[in-house]
């Protein structure tokens, strides 16, 4: 298993993870799967366009406008109830399949990190498995 360190930078963002997921591919690997998993309850995983940037903001101006973060609802004592529930939307993990070495990925698409309860350093967990 490899970790992949991520540092956000704002209160809500999604950060493309997808170079260093792809650099982290072995070599001796041509075909299997590999999967993600967010160590984190406030913060997820998704795949999502990544052509142009508007997109993730979008995604995160409707999670924000949608799941408001002082919403009078919220009884967890820690106040970041809406970053939970966010990353419970967006799921903690992807799995994506490896072909000649290379994810396999729409022309569009791009594996992002999002973070709902930044700034903070975080952690994603990779395990790539070898198909026989």
């Amino acid at each position: 298993m490899k970790m992949i360190s991520v540092t956000s930078t704002r209160h809500s963002e999604m950060i493309d993870i997808t170079s260093e997921v792809q650099n982290l591919i072995p070599a001796n690997i041509q075909e299997g799967i590999c999967h993600l998993f967010s160590t984190h309850t406030t913060a997820g995983l998704t795949i999502n366009e990544n052509a142009d940037p508007d997109v993730q903001s979008d995604i995160t101006k409707f999670m924000n406008k949608l799941i408001p973060w002082n919403d009078s609802l919220f009884n967890h004592y820690e106040g970041n109830s809406a970053a939970h529930i966010k990353s419970s939307l967006m799921g903690f993990s992807q799995t994506i399949p490896i072909k000649d070495g290379k994810l396999v990925l729409g022309t569009w698409q791009g594996i992002y990190f999002c973070e709902f309860d930044g700034p903070r350093s975080r952690k994603v967990c990779m395990n790539v498995i070898k198909e026989d």
